[in-house]
């Protein structure tokens, strides 16, 4: 062998053992780099599973009050939602079906709750009542409870706004005023009767504006929830206001078949907590304006009955009805109203325009069931620009027109007339620029209660 050859070959194994290194390292750092590129593809998973959304916090209808109590409404029924992502109102209101699962509820009643003894469903031919505003203020509250109680009034009327009870979110209820409403009412023995209506954001319907909900079972549901934790202590429960207006229907042309639907969800949700609660139907404003805007309450109600088959079982206990007096004296009938330009020549422009609604109802066969009238009273409004004035009386005529209503229901409408709820312990705030403040039964104020003619007169009326 030569041994002048082995400086050349070792130079060629250097230099390939050079190549092999470097090719190494491209793997290395191809394999590094692929590494690098695959471990960053499997970490986004990763923290997409153990990320969690934020819980949405929840603000109180009123910022002073915390909830008393919560109800979780579970998964598979609903979802709670901000206020400030409301479910999307659909076009028609679509009633539910199927009958809802119940949310649960925690009674507000303790060892030390009263309960005050179950009454029947069926009234005294008349009962007195009176609306009341007693949700803002205890002292005011406090007070006006007192006063009804002093004339004699036997019943308290109290709107209740969905909205400020389970206004965040579905399942979410704020209670605390409502507790003390109701507590200091059985205390006092007077009997309840609360209408519900002004649905939250959440359930849509138009919201702000006055309208039912998008899902008639969330009225249900919040119903449901409500006779629950006030069994025995809520004697009766109207369902909406004037929905022959399109102002309290969301803004939609009035539709006595969907209100029927609303209706009897609630009857049943209400009925299933509370077999003895009372449902009464929701008052209707007499008009006879038949437009988008407006339908006739005779006309409505007797929709009412056709969309029910005719049998009103089911649907409600006692039929709900206004009757503003308008100038007329309460003794004037429908038919002296239709022929007397002194109003208008309209028969719904006096106290007894009840009595065609109870026409319908024994068109029927509905004779057993009672009528309670949720609003009346006469207005002394004296405000020349006012679309009241033209019926305005004065203040002593307003009180003997309220005595001789309940005397003329007395005498003419028994045994089917159940309540009847005077308008209105003035709400403090009120002035009089306000509507309210002329059709009240006392002047607004705190703390001297400054009762009007027609409160010293109902209280000292035989009853």
């Amino acid at each position: 062998m030569n041994d002048t050859r082995r400086p050349a070959r070792g130079t060629g194994w250097s230099a390939n053992r050079a190549i092999w290194v470097a090719l190494a390292l491209v793997l290395l750092g191809v394999a590094g780099l692929a590494w690098l590129l695959l471990g960053c593809r499997t970490a986004t998973p990763v923290e997409a599973v153990v990320t969690r959304t934020p819980r949405p916090t929840f603000t109180t209808a009123s910022q002073a009050l915390q909830p008393t109590a919560t109800v979780n409404v579970p998964v598979a029924t609903a979802t709670a939602l901000p206020t400030a992502t409301p479910i999307p109102p659909t076009d028609t209101p679509v009633p539910s079906t199927a009958t809802p699962v119940p949310p649960t509820a925690t009674p507000a009643a303790t060892a030390t709750t009263l309960i005050p003894a179950p009454k029947p469903l069926r009234m005294n031919s008349p009962e007195y009542g009176v609306q009341a505003f007693l949700w803002w203020r205890p002292e005011v509250a406090s007070r006006d409870m007192g006063v009804a109680k002093e004339a004699g009034f036997g019943w308290i009327k109290q709107n209740l706004g969905w909205r400020d009870i389970e206004g965040s979110a579905k399942g979410v209820f704020d209670w605390s005023r409502v507790d003390w409403i109701v507590s200091e009412c059985n205390k006092l023995g007077l009997d309840l009767l609360v209408r519900i209506d002004h649905q939250p954001q959440w359930a849509g319907g138009g919201f702000p504006t006055n309208g039912p909900p998008d899902r008639y079972s969330d009225l249900g549901d919040f119903l449901y929830a409500m006779a629950t934790r006030y069994k025995g202590r809520i004697r009766a429960y109207e369902v909406w206001n004037e929905p022959n207006l399109a102002r309290e229907w969301g803004g939609k042309a009035p539709n006595a078949a969907q209100y029927v639907s609303l209706l009897r969800q609630a009857y049943q949700r209400i009925k299933q907590a509370d077999p003895n609660a009372m449902v009464v139907s929701a008052g209707f404003a007499p008009t006879g304006t038949y437009s988008p805007e407006a339908t006739p309450d005779d006309v409505y109600l007797e929709q009412m009955y056709q969309a029910m088959g005719g049998n009103s079982d089911g649907y409600f206990d006692v039929l709900g009805a206004h009757a503003p007096g308008y100038r007329a004296p309460p003794e004037v009938s429908p038919d002296e109203a239709a022929s007397s330009a002194d109003y208008h020549n309209q028969r719904f422009f006096c106290f007894r325009r009840v009595e065609d609604l109870r026409r319908i109802m024994e068109k029927y066969g509905d004779t057993d069931r009672q009528v309670a009238v949720l609003e009346f009273g006469w207005t002394l409004d004296p405000r020349p620009d006012s679309p009241y004035h033209w019926h305005s009386v004065d203040e002593q005529t307003q009180a003997d027109y309220m005595v001789r209503a309940y005397q003329w229901a007395k005498a003419h409408w028994a045994p089917w007339i159940g309540l009847m709820s005077v308008i209105y312990i003035a709400d403090p705030d009120w002035t009089e620029s306000d509507e309210q403040y002329w059709w009240a039964i006392s002047v607004p104020g705190y703390p001297d209660f400054r009762p009007r003619q027609a409160y010293l007169q109902i209280k000292a009326m035989p009853k």
